[in-house]
């Protein structure tokens, strides 16, 4: 049985988005940084990351209506609407410099333009929809977006979603063409080719057992290679876990403050999906809806178009599932052994206010197919049982802890957990995470890495040019960006795909 010591500057655990973003990000900041990437899995990508286990939206607030909320006063909140799509464009900018400057190839492998639209129906739903348009249409980081609530005008936009509908309810739709399908499986696997190219270590099929800190300060891991057995001990000053639902447990074991207290519970994902081309060919959007009452904001359904290895498909969902694995390839004991005696009360009180939660999970997972075609029906009416097959995506844990707004909340989004020192960072959370990985570790790059900040700052602006500004209050400076990025990304309206877009008859 091995078991050497290996030294290293600096240790990511997963090889996803988080894991390729932080490490592209330092290789161009720091190039002689020692970096060494373990990955549990035989492959790049395969987890939360992985093409099939999203649904693939560049998230940046065009169409997902849980983003604006509706204030008492009848007002609509635009700040995470906002915060979120300009966290996307830094992503754009980062991807647009990698690509600018040959350390990825062919942005088509990744990202390709689909509109973004939001479709909802009955007289609540419409005039909240018409509220949220009022409200962003002024906003530079929203222009372009169109409202209609006109029925020719909707057939024009979503004639798969039109054909044969009853118009018994009033029904409208906004829409806005600079929307993207991204493809971050291929990202990450691209990143993490350039990242081999630049003598990055990247250690795939092996798993971290322990994370301790030694007496120097530094971090020791124990990292099994899980086809042979043996075992190493690799050290670094600083440790990223960014191993999606399983940082949970890799941060418990590392015992520091900040962690604990906080615990995690997993929602499984399902999605139908649509390969036939004489329906795919009729649709061409990713149409979010509104979710229903009682369902996790992660369940708000969509009909998406997809580009998947220049392949086009629909993919509608999701439905939510329960499995108490934190990984789609993890442990049924995942849950019950991240259950520690600091959060053991977050997680009971989690329990007793989201009994409606559990509920709903429940009927989700007792769902038939025609139970979800029926719901597929809502967006298409005319859909076929033959035409879908039910497709289980990847995991999400959603973070619990105690906050301002008592104890066990449950948190939808993403954070990164660090140490006061900064030696040690965790991912953890869900949606619209991939989306905005750029901003989120530009961010631990300013916790973990404060004493480089200043001297790497000239870098950072050269591939992040609106870093330290607000585009909204620089809209010149947005749609200098917005042009760059398109051109860079390929995502211009006069560049077709290289897939074949079929003409709507």
């Amino acid at each position: 049985m091995s078991n050497r010591q290996i030294k290293t500057d600096v240790i990511l655990i997963g090889a996803g988005i988080m894991s390729a973003t932080l490490g592209s990000l330092l290789k161009e900041l720091a190039p002689d940084l020692e970096i060494t990437v373990i990955e549990r899995r035989a492959n790049a990508g395969e987890e939360s990351s992985n093409e099939w286990n999203n649904a693939g939206t560049g998230h940046s607030s065009l169409c997902e209506l849980n983003y604006t909320v509706e204030q008492p006063d009848g007002s609509i909140d635009t700040k995470k609407a906002t915060k979120v799509n300009e966290e996307y464009q830094v992503s754009k900018q980062f991807w647009s410099y990698l690509v600018n400057n040959n350390l990825i190839r062919n942005p088509r492998d990744f990202i390709v333009p689909v509109p973004h639209m939001s479709f909802v129906q009955g007289e609540t739903d419409v005039t909240f929809l018409k509220k949220r348009y009022d409200a962003l249409s002024n906003n530079p980081l929203f222009e372009g977006m169109e409202y209609s609530e006109d029925p020719e005008k909707l057939m024009e936009w979503i004639p798969l979603m039109m054909k044969n509908r009853t118009l018994n309810k009033r029904i409208a739709a906004t829409r806005i063409e600079t929307g993207t399908d991204v493809n971050f499986g291929a990202l990450t696997r691209l990143m993490f080719a350039h990242l081999k190219s630049k003598n990055v270590n990247i250690k795939f099929n092996h798993d971290v057992d322990d994370v301790t800190r030694t007496s120097d300060g530094s971090w020791e891991l124990k990292v099994r290679n899980v086809e042979n057995g043996s075992v190493d001990r690799h050290t670094a000053k600083f440790v990223f876990i960014g191993g999606g639902g399983g940082s949970l447990h890799l941060l418990q074991k590392s015992g520091i403050p900040e962690g604990k207290g906080i615990g995690g519970f997993p929602v499984s994902g399902l999605f139908m999906v649509c390969k036939n081309p004489d329906v795919v060919s009729k649709h061409n959007a990713k149409v979010y809806g509104q979710a229903s009452v009682g369902a996790p904001p992660m369940s708000v359904p969509h009909l998406d178009t997809r580009v998947i290895d220049k392949q086009e498909s629909l993919f509608f969902g999701p439905f939510a599932g329960f499995t108490p694995k934190f990984l789609k390839y993890g442990s049924m004991f995942d849950l019950i052994t991240s259950v520690k005696p600091h959060n053991l009360v977050t997680m009971l009180a989690a329990g007793v206010k989201n009994m409606s939660l559990t509920t709903y999970l429940i009927k989700e997972v007792m769902l038939s197919k025609e139970k979800r075609m029926e719901a597929l029906r809502e967006f298409v009416p005319d859909a076929k049982s033959e035409d879908w097959e039910l497709l289980v995506a990847g995991q999400r844990v959603q973070i619990i802890r105690d906050t301002a707004e008592g104890k066990g909340t449950l948190r939808f989004g993403t954070e990164v957990i660090s140490a006061a020192d900064g030696s040690i960072a965790a991912l953890l959370g869900a949606s619209p995470g991939a989306s905005t990985a750029v901003s989120v570790m530009l961010e631990l790059i300013e916790k973990c890495f404060p004493q480089h900040v200043k001297e790497w700052e000239p870098k950072i602006k050269e591939m992040i040019p609106s870093y330290g500004a607000s585009l909204l209050e620089n809209p010149d400076l947005f749609q200098d960006i917005h042009n760059a990025t398109a051109q860079a990304l390929g995502l211009s309206e006069n560049l077709p795909l290289n897939v074949a877009r079929r003409t709507v008859s």
